[in-house]
């Protein structure tokens, strides 16, 4: 235990002790993926951000319990159609196999970025009796109405005694002001109030049955039900990325505050949004990559590809909560820091202190435990992992001198150069998440594009099966496609 965590309480942008409910226990929910569509950048640094909190809270000495949920029904288009429905139809496959197909890339890419596995991964679907019983307890409190078979939570009413906005900073009277007409808003009171329960359309395929009609539940209800089940009413920490702050985690919290009178959640945390030299990221300007093509340099706006440890190595050089930029420059940049880094650790792990006591430079001592002290610091401060990243290359200063010469181990001391050989590796390796990659284009790399190349070929995607097939030959590598499946060999 290094003493009490210090981050960013997102409801008052100040700075304090961090101080878990149940110390040394700390509850961590983070929105999952909803998984109709193939992962994409913002999902893979949001993802990277919370599993080096989550990493770094047990390298502390917390006993975590981190939920991650996946959202597989509920998530609808202005149109109110489910999005695994309408990906169900386009494909012509069941709502349950888009469910798995998109889960199983979820996990593939965040196996390949070296994040952990959540403690607990719940399904929406696995928790529809809960979402129903708090559906039936908002409409007990009156914080909810039943209109043609839908149910609506009503934000003007919660708003009479609540402060409904006080996440993101909105005013109800500005919201108000900027709402769009939509299909389905003349069955509300109000345009502000949200999905509880909303009655399926003939041809919605994705319906369960309850006394106010065949439906399906909203969006924001199934994090409420999922994050209070597994945490409790109240717990640390929940997250996910800038885009979720409103409306989706401002309902969470008027659910839970209406069904309990209990504030759900004691810090929240999210991440920024992804730019490409300067411009937002998106579909529209023909600016956006996936994982994979970020991976294979196979998009026209990147030079090369980067190996997946130089990707999260960029991403971990910016504050979560500030906005990151790719660019070719900044991802070359980080490949020589990446480089540099696995390197240096790489030597340091073949140095050892020398038998024998010798006598220790006091003060050269003193400033190499200050520096390791440092790193703890950055982390404290609301999981600052780009001051951590430049701490750690301070350290490797002394390292190298220390390889090459220039340092004599014995002036730093025997406790104190295991206590920095210590600090680098384990500060790397356990908190970042960092690990050493043979080659950029190894194995793993391999096992990702087979699996693309599996998936392009299940959606029938024939021009990325050519193009998939002709990088991996330029590699070296023949697809095989099996009775059993996809299989590979070496040119010959």
């Amino acid at each position: 235990m290094i003493g009490k965590l210090r981050i960013t309480n997102s409801l008052t942008r100040t700075k304090e002790e961090f101080t878990p409910i149940n110390p040394p226990h700390v509850g961590m929910y983070v929105c999952g993926p909803t998984v109709y569509s193939d992962v994409h950048l913002g999902n893979v640094r949001t993802f990277i951000s919370f599993d080096v909190i989550n990493r770094y809270l047990r390298f502390a000495g917390y006993k975590v319990r981190y939920v991650r949920n996946i959202t597989d029904v509920g998530h609808l288009l202005d149109s109110g159609e489910d999005r695994i429905s309408k990906k169900a139809k386009l494909e012509n496959l069941e709502p349950m196999e888009i469910v798995q197909k998109y889960s199983n890339d979820f996990h593939e890419v965040m196996e390949t970025f070296n994040t952990l596995k959540p403690d607990i991964e719940p399904l929406a679907t696995g928790h529809l009796l809960e979402q129903i019983a708090l559906t039936e307890e908002l409409l007990k409190k009156g914080y909810a109405y039943e209109s043609n078979g839908s149910v609506y939570f009503d934000v003007s009413k919660y708003n009479e005694s609540h402060d409904y906005g006080k996440l993101s900073g909105r005013k109800i009277e500005d919201l108000l002001n900027q709402t769009r007409d939509l299909e389905g808003q003349e069955d509300k009171r109000n345009p502000l109030d949200f999905a509880l329960w909303k009655k399926a359309s003939p041809g919605h395929i994705m319906r369960w049955t309850t006394k106010w009609s065949d439906g399906f539940p909203g969006w924001h209800l199934e994090c409420s039900v999922m994050s209070t089940k597994y945490l409790g009413e109240q717990f640390d920490i929940h997250g996910g990325g800038m885009d979720l702050k409103f409306p989706h985690h401002e309902c969470e919290i008027a659910q839970s505050v209406g069904a309990s009178e209990l504030d759900p959640v004691k810090y929240w945390i999210h991440t920024n949004m992804l730019t490409v030299n300067g411009q937002k990221m998106s579909k529209s300007l023909g600016n956006s990559f996936l994982p994979w093509e970020l991976i294979t340099g196979d998009h026209e706006v990147l030079d090369r590809g980067y190996s997946p440890m130089t990707i999260r190595f960029f991403m971990l050089q910016s504050h979560y909560a500030s906005t990151l930029d790719f660019s070719n420059e900044a991802l070359n940049a980080a490949l020589k820091g990446y480089t540099k880094l696995i390197n240096g650790i790489r030597v340091l792990k073949e140095i050892t202190f020398p038998e024998g006591e010798g006598q220790p430079d006091e003060k050269l001592a003193s400033q190499i435990e200050k520096m390791c002290d440092n790193c703890y610091h950055a982390m404290n401060d609301d999981f600052n992992t780009a001051l951590t990243i430049g701490h750690i290359f301070n350290l490797l200063k002394k390292v190298n001198a220390i390889h090459t010469g220039q340092l004599n181990i014995e002036d730093v001391g025997k406790d104190t150069f295991i206590r920095l050989k210590e600090t680098i590796i384990r500060f790397t390796e356990e908190v970042l998440g960092l690990k050493q990659e043979s080659t950029i284009n190894g194995e793993n790399m391999l096992h990702f594009l087979l699996h693309e190349y599996r998936i392009a070929k299940e959606s029938k995607n024939y021009d990325k099966v050519d193009e998939l097939r002709a990088k991996l030959k330029e590699e070296g590598i023949i697809v095989k496609d099996m009775k059993g499946g996809v299989d590979w060999a070496f040119e010959e």
